[in-house]
């Protein structure tokens, strides 16, 4: 397989990941809404909470990776 074949998949791998992580904070950050509008904050919010702030710096991660690929296709 040529270098920018396997650059393109692990971009498209990439975005496969930002997709589902989205997806993720979406349903995690709903379900956080609608433990405090309850008044449940007991540790499974604050579980919640982490794994939100957890998702949000892995979103971060792989978009910088996002974009290191991105570049590397154009210095090729």
């Amino acid at each position: 397989m040529a270098e920018i074949d396997e650059i393109k998949e692990i971009l498209n791998t990439l975005r496969v990941w930002m997709s589902l992580t989205i997806g993720m904070i979406v349903v995690t950050g709903g379900g956080l809404v609608k433990r405090y509008d309850a008044g449940k904050e007991d540790w499974i919010f604050w579980a919640g909470a982490l794994l939100l702030l957890l998702l949000l710096i892995a979103l971060f991660q792989i978009i910088r990776k996002i974009s290191e690929k991105t570049k590397e296709i154009k210095d090729l």
